[in-house]
């Protein structure tokens, strides 16, 4: 006998007559009530009706658990009155959603969260409307499922999301602490603290905080849904403490995130360590409170608290995990803020000690400057200036850029500058010293290995080298590669000087030329580099008469046209880094030098250090005329023997004694030590004994040997 003809005829033991199926002969059984009242009773799903007049008239067994009431108990019942407060949308928009679903007879989903016995739960309903023979609406029925993993699942990634979106848009540790803050009373606190250790903020490594019977916090962010935080008993960016055995300091000590309920037996152990914090949390009616520490790459850096008082239910543990999750990732990003704000201090410490701080010994021009590091995260440029007394009261003045940010970029500027000083100090002229500096560029790149991975080749530099003679009035410049400088004539009007393209440092290959230019004294110069005219929209021309026109307004000094260049043209948070030099030339009148054409005759020696003497006296130099006399007798010497037509001697007065012979040829002095009994050989060492520095310098038709005694009270000026 197959299953079929068994099935029919034997009729099933909950009663009801068989029934023709549709399909092979089949029948299904008509189901009596009882049976069907089984079955809706046994259903694993909570299923709820309600009639015309929105009372309960009928609930299953998973219905009733759903709110944690007997069946019986809730028959008869509104949907506001099925435990009020049940409902966390509210018992009314549930009743809304049945009246609507009655008068309409469409059927909509409906979501709503209950808790049960201190646990919150999700459920997501279908509200289907029930009809009768007729058609009418008789009732609502309501079918229910649990969502509660689902919701929080959904509700982690949006919240993970948004994270993602919102935190670390900056690299400050102080506005990236807010921004964890902010989601956090966003998503699911009333009340959130964020603590950072004090040297995290500082940018250094934090110290271990195992050991520690005291750990000091700096409040970096809080934010409430309160207007002004009154749940804080710390200021914002004040420091406070946590002792070893508090909540805080055993979840800071373990490493793990705990959950914690505010009721009245947790606020007395509370009490024992922290009063006041207890004293507030009673009155704000706080009542349950996440605590996680801030890690990041194994490093402790802060703890977070999470804290309710508005929203009726406790933390649960998928608060926790989210909780945990969040500042997981905030942490990650205070730590990058952290070593970008370390990396970022030592670059700036770096740049500003490779940077000149006070232009001592010349008289040559007057000078202020001013460097500014850009703010856009990239890190600390490469931009320097500097002013470098030369000999014969001559000056130099020098503005660069390192291609490129970071430590790298300050290190190659230290060494660029100091290059350039010891260039510079051998008298070079600005065409040759821009070759040798080029070649230097191009020396460092190649010692780099194509493959290097840490940025550390030299991407290139520009540079301004410029040189001043009082004497003379003249100032000649080479560049290479970098903007040319401004002139402020007395009248006040402003020209961009035209100096020859050069190719900037690194290129190789291809050749400086320098221009000469003739300065009136009082006359204006200033150097700057390419961060003062990067403009946002590129606008470089229009900057360039933007600075014409604000160099060429009346002011009372250098300082106050350097700050108003600044203040108008850099912006609050500029993208690059910005140096600017101003100069303002002087003149060496006749009374601080004198010179002498000289015959190639060693008959004159005792005439000119006479004549040198008497010079010295009239300056009133008298303590000098004794060395002055040696320096000039072994000059003069040496130029008559080893040297050609002509000869002049030039003495200079400014913050040194200067003394100068110049003669045709270019053969080159070199200071040796004499033998015992060699009768000659000591001239220039005594010259280099008796001086504070001596040197050559080369010109297009014979040389210059000079040497420098101090003179007292030598000025100093601050660069700024």
């Amino acid at each position: 006998m197959s299953m079929g003809e068994a099935d029919r005829g034997n009729p099933p033991a909950g009663g009801g007559e068989p029934t023709p199926a549709a399909g092979g002969g089949r029948s299904a059984h008509v189901l009596s009530e009882e049976v069907r009242c089984t079955i809706l009773e046994q259903l694993p799903v909570p299923v709820a009706y309600f009639d015309r007049n929105q009372l309960l008239a009928m609930a299953n067994e998973a219905a009733a658990d759903s709110v944690g009431r007997p069946e019986a108990s809730l028959v008869g019942l509104m949907p506001g009155e099925i435990e009020p407060g049940l409902f966390l949308e509210g018992g009314e928009g549930l009743a809304e959603a049945i009246e609507r679903v009655l008068r309409t007879g469409v059927g909509e989903p409906y979501e709503t969260h209950i808790v049960v016995q201190g646990s919150e739960h999700i459920w997501q309903a279908a509200m289907s409307p029930v009809r009768d023979a007729a058609g009418e609406v008789r009732g609502v029925s309501v079918v229910t499922l649990d969502t509660t993993d689902q919701f929080w699942a959904r509700r982690r990634l949006a919240a993970l999301n948004k994270a993602s979106v919102r935190l670390g848009s900056t690299l400050d540790v102080g506005r990236t602490a807010e921004e964890l803050a902010e989601l956090g009373i966003e998503d699911f606190a009333d009340f959130v603290t964020v603590d950072l250790l004090a040297e995290v903020l500082a940018g250094d490594e934090a110290r271990s905080v195992t050991h520690r019977d005291k750990i000091s916090f700096h409040r970096a962010a809080q934010r409430s849904v309160l207007e002004g935080c009154p749940e804080s008993v710390v200021p914002l960016g004040a420091v406070h403490e946590y002792g070893r055995d508090s909540v805080v300091g055993r979840a800071l000590i373990a490493g793990e995130p705990s959950r914690h309920t505010i009721d009245e037996e947790a606020l007395r152990r509370w009490a024992t360590n922290e009063p006041a914090r207890t004293r507030n949390m009673r009155v704000n009616k706080i009542h349950s409170v996440l605590v996680v520490p801030l890690q990041a790459r194994g490093v402790t850096l802060g703890i977070v608290l999470f804290c309710r008082h508005r929203t009726p239910g406790g933390f649960g543990t998928a608060d926790l995990q989210l909780a945990a999750e969040l500042v997981s990732r905030a942490a990650v990003c205070v730590d990058n803020a952290r070593r970008y704000t370390r990396e970022r201090a030592t670059a700036l410490a770096l740049q500003r000690s490779l940077l000149p701080r006070r232009a001592a010994r010349q008289r040559a021009v007057e000078v202020t400057a001013r460097y500014l590091p850009n703010t856009d995260g990239a890190g600390i440029g490469g931009d320097w200036f500097d002013v470098i007394p030369l000999s014969g009261a001559r000056v130099a003045l020098v503005v660069g850029d390192v291609v490129g940010h970071g430590l790298h970029a300050s290190a190659t500027m230290g060494r660029l500058r100091t290059a350039v000083r010891t260039l510079a100090d051998v008298d070079l002229a600005p065409e040759e010293l821009l070759t040798q500096l080029d070649d230097l560029v191009l020396t460092l790149d190649r010692e780099q290995p194509a493959d290097s991975a840490d940025g550390a080749t030299v991407a290139g530099a520009t540079c301004l080298y410029a040189v001043y003679d009082p004497t003379a009035g003249c100032c000649t410049m080479a560049r290479a590669g970098h903007p040319e400088p401004m002139l402020v004539r007395l009248d006040g009007t402003v020209e961009q000087l035209r100096l020859p393209s050069g190719p900037s440092l690194g290129v190789g290959g291809l050749p400086f030329e320098a221009a000469e230019f003739e300065l009136p004294e009082g006359s204006r110069l200033a150097l700057y580099t390419d961060g003062l005219i990067d403009t946002a929209d590129g606008d470089i021309d229009a900057a360039l008469a933007e600075l014409c026109d604000l160099l060429g307004r009346p002011s009372c000094s250098l300082e106050e046209t350097c700050d108003t260049v600044m203040d108008a043209l850099v912006p609050e948070q500029p993208n690059d880094d910005v140096a600017l030099l101003l100069a303002r030339t002087r003149r060496l009148d006749a009374d601080h030098y004198v010179s002498w054409d000289l015959a190639a005759d060693p008959a004159v020696v005792p005439n000119i250090r006479k004549r040198a003497s008497a010079q010295l006296r009239a300056w009133g130099l008298d303590d000098a005329v004794f060395t002055t006399e040696l320096v000039v007798s072994e000059l003069v010497t040496n130029a008559i023997r080893y040297g050609s037509d002509p000869i002049r001697l030039r003495l200079i007065r400014d913050t040194a004694l200067i003394c100068e012979v110049f003669d045709g040829s270019s053969t080159a002095p070199h200071l040796r030590r004499a033998r015992i009994f060699d009768e000659g050989g000591r001239g220039l060492l005594l010259v280099a004994s008796l001086t504070e520095r001596w040197g050559t310098r080369y010109t297009g038709t014979g040389k210059t040997i000079w040497a420098e005694q101090p003179l007292p009270d030598t000025e100093e000026a601050d660069l700024g």
